[in-house]
């Protein structure tokens, strides 16, 4: 297992210079500039140029990669400009509540999934398994920026239980967990619905090819309950393809979590990449790039190290 896990991460280095080399062609690419941002209604051809050169930007595009790209090599992301902070710093505060929200997320949304599609399968067909398919494809086809905006139109400002957004209560000077917790429900909240909807009626296919397999019939004419054939033979068959999909949705739960950031204006790492590319602060759009496409490619290996837990038979 050691030996594949070093294979793997050593096959991640060419894959983040890919992503580098298409991101950073990509944000440049766009029309306007970081100067034209900063200098907001007060720009001018002539401080426009100054601001070029003095961030570097009047130099050929190679040059600006290479430069670039070499300060990366040293794990040195740059110096954001428009927070005039270095990116590493500004991502070390934003990246930890970004994993926050989507590691409660989608451990909830594991969880619920499982028991919704294995409910679903066993009930195959029935006014249940009907009702929580047309409930499931409701929540599915629904944007999750529109979502989090009915959440909040319903939880916050008709019922007042939650705040509208934030992170905690700036009338507070030490909030708590308490505080914390009340303003991540609706995010979390928002994440779980959309994930469920849709791993959901994958965990129900996967449970419903187990259940007709030969061992299961098997297993049924031995005389072992039903709770055993259910949650010890099929579960842990049913998991191997929503751990395939755990991997393979990680950046859309990372592109989920941006619009959630914005919407409930959290402070996330979703939200610093947004106002980056407002700001055209190309270090801080790089950066986020870059670290995302890192922890998408550990999330995968991840998914490959629990294909072994869950299934023995599965060797690497």
């Amino acid at each position: 297992m050691s030996g594949y896990i070093t294979r793997r991460l050593l096959q991640a280095i060419p894959t983040l210079v890919g992503i580098a080399i298409l991101s950073f062609l990509i944000v440049h690419a766009v029309p306007g500039g970081p100067a034209a941002a900063m200098l907001g209604p007060r720009s001018t051809p002539a401080r426009i140029a100054a601001a070029n050169r003095e961030f570097g930007l009047d130099k050929p595009l190679p040059v600006q990669f290479g430069l670039w790209f070499w300060q990366l090599l040293h794990l040195n992301l740059g110096t954001s400009y428009f927070f005039n902070q270095s990116v590493a710093s500004l991502i070390a505060v934003n990246l930890p509540r970004t994993l926050a929200i989507v590691g409660i997320g989608v451990t909830f949304a594991h969880v619920i999934a499982i028991a919704m599609g294995s409910a679903q399968s066993y009930r195959k067909d029935s006014i249940f398994d009907q009702v929580v398919m047309v409930l499931a494809y409701f929540f599915y086809s629904m944007p999750t920026f529109w979502l989090g905006i009915i959440l909040i139109v319903i939880f916050s400002i008709g019922l007042g239980w939650f705040p509208t957004g934030g992170i905690s209560n700036a009338t507070e000077t030490s909030a708590g967990f308490g505080v914390w917790a009340s303003h991540i429900i609706l995010p979390v909240t928002t994440i779980v619905i959309g994930t469920v909807a849709g791993w959901g009626r994958y965990m129900r296919a996967a449970m419903n090819e187990i259940l007709i397999q030969d061992y299961i019939r098997t297993a049924r004419a031995k005389g072992l309950g039903e709770f055993v054939v259910v949650f010890k033979h099929a579960l842990r068959n049913s998991l191997l393809p929503l751990i395939t999909l755990f991997g393979l949705s990680l950046p859309s739960l990372f592109g989920g979590a941006l619009y959630v950031e914005v919407v409930f204006n959290y402070p996330g790492l979703g939200l610093l990449f947004w106002d980056g590319a407002v700001q055209r602060d190309y270090p801080v759009v790089l950066g986020g790039v870059i670290v995302i496409g890192a922890v998408t490619i550990l999330g995968n290996l991840i998914a490959d190290v629990l294909y072994a837990v869950v299934d023995p038979r599965i060797q690497y």
